[in-house]
């Protein structure tokens, strides 16, 4: 049944430095803001040496996201995408400052890579500029990581992720706001070197243009037109004229430059050194800045979703062609996934949802895909590559969770593999788990005939499938192998019958 699209929708980004919310009105396939709100957390600048988020920090990040809860908390689900970045990538108590966040703002938090989130700035960026041939450099400085991109027209073609952001750069070489030419002179290079193994991708020749897609190259963008230093977003020598005025000062108190937010100051040079650093690598002389960043991304990502173009299918389906699996075989393991699901939902409402239907798809075409590594264990190498991939539109709670289902897909069958999966997941996977194993052990065979009809019902922890009368005794192995799959089952506390 075609859904109906939402009036409203909503998109949240938990940056490292700030944290933005855009709300859009969606009529006819059209968008039309309604409201944005940013307010600078710093949530970077909370990290302490072990990289565990201080509770002031908490404390700050939570009364922000309470305020946006406020505008969005009512709107239904699908109609909310919230990401986290670098700092709750990084954060090792990131868990349970996400648990208030969720309660804080009632949607789910998902964080992203380094790469899905440059492949998000990108399709803001493209967004707002609109499509054409040009092959476009995108650089976007946050608080706690720098993404490159190019591109051409909507599609992103070369992705990177490096860990420095203009709160990490500032607090590393300008602590407690100190300015000198020798630390501008070290930050730089401590940039270029990050960007060093990456030179070769994102060099002049492979690019027709350059754009910003940040607060930070907004903020120097507007400083140099201010200054007369430029009159065409961020130049060369207008960044060189930026660079000379600030190796003179010596404290960030003696920066007067026009048009700089004064909530900006305390981040504004490491971002200002990480660009310099940039435009000298890889041999920049002009950049645009644009309006479109990851918030207006998620909100196209999130269109997608909406409109039966979820980027994470097509993902799959490239991951499925690079590691060779049987789609044939896949194919019919997903023809019975999605029986049994549709009979199961009437007994366990936990499972009633698009959801569940997606997951299960994807972990049945996806399942086998360790075999091209190894036969032995092969769901083990699944797993592994589904947990840490780059795979793009998924989040790492998203692939946790794949992960989790293929993983415990055959062999030994424990609980407490679900345990740490976020709610409500933690309840619901065992039993998407459940169906995977009895679709992939009904086809192990690998015949082409089809199944025969049959019935599984699901009460409270037992599963009972019932099959055509003789049917099980003209299959002894299959009828072996329920034998033993009960077994397995048993050991977790479901009781498997079959007739």
């Amino acid at each position: 049944m075609q859904k109906t699209p939402p009036e409203i929708v909503a998109a949240v980004d938990l940056g490292s430095n700030s944290f933005h919310m855009i709300v859009c009105s969606l009529k006819g396939g059209k968008l039309q803001t309604l409201d944005q709100l940013k307010e600078m957390v710093r949530l970077a600048s909370g990290l302490d040496s072990r990289n565990i988020l201080n509770e002031a920090t908490q404390q700050r990040a939570l009364a922000c996201l309470e305020r946006f809860g406020q505008r969005i908390r009512n709107f239904p689900p699908d109609s909310v995408r919230v990401v986290g970045t670098n700092t709750l990538r990084t954060a090792k108590n990131s868990q349970q400052f996400l648990l208030k966040a969720e309660q804080a703002l009632n949607h789910p938090i998902h964080i992203v890579s380094g790469i899905e989130e440059a492949r998000l700035i990108y399709m803001g960026v493209a967004f707002s500029l609109g499509s054409h041939a040009n092959r476009r450099l995108v650089m976007d400085i946050g608080g706690g990581s720098t993404e490159y991109i190019i591109g051409t027209g909507d599609t992103p073609k070369e992705k990177e992720s490096l860990y420095m952001g203009c709160v990490s750069v500032s607090n590393r070489f300008f602590p407690d706001g100190k300015l000198s030419r020798v630390a501008f002179r070290q930050a730089t290079l401590f940039a270029q070197q990050e960007l060093e193994p990456f030179v070769q991708n994102f060099q002049r020749g492979n690019w027709d243009e350059a754009i910003g897609a940040s607060g930070s190259l907004r903020a120097i963008a507007k400083v140099l037109q201010a200054k007369n230093w430029s009159n065409n977003g961020i130049t060369r020598n207008g960044l060189d004229q930026l660079v000379g005025y600030l190796s003179n000062c010596s404290h960030i108190n003696d920066i007067n430059l026009p048009d700089l937010d004064p909530e900006r100051l305390p981040v504004f040079t490491g971002g200002v050194a990480i660009a310099y650093a940039t435009f000298e690598s890889l041999g920049i002389e002009q950049m645009t800045v644009s309006d479109g960043a990851l918030r207006e991304g998620l909100i196209q990502d999130l269109l997608g979703r909406i409109y039966n173009h979820d980027v994470r299918s097509e993902t799959a389906n490239a991951l499925a062609g690079r590691y060779h699996t049987d789609q044939a075989h896949a194919a019919r393991v997903k023809q019975t996934v999605m029986m049994m699901l549709a009979q199961m939902c009437a007994d366990n409402s936990l499972l009633d949802n698009e959801a569940s239907e997606q997951f299960l798809c994807w972990a049945a075409q996806l399942h086998e895909i360790g075999r091209d590594i190894a036969h032995s264990q092969y769901h083990k190498h699944s797993a592994y590559i589904i947990e840490h991939g780059d795979l793009a539109g998924f989040s790492h709670q998203d692939q946790v969770l794949l992960a989790t289902i293929i993983r415990a897909h055959r062999r030994k069958f424990s609980r407490s593999r679900f345990q740490n999966l976020p709610v409500p997941w933690d309840k619901r996977a065992p039993y998407l788990t459940l169906i995977l194993r009895l679709a992939v052990l009904l086809h192990r065979n690998r015949h082409e005939d089809e199944l025969p009809h049959f019935t599984i019902q699901l009460t409270k922890s037992k599963i009972t499938l019932h099959f055509p009368d003789n049917w099980l005794g003209q299959a002894p192995l299959t009828q072996a192998d329920l034998t033993l799959e009960a077994g397995f089952l048993k050991s977790a506390g479901f009781t498997l019958t079959f007739s």
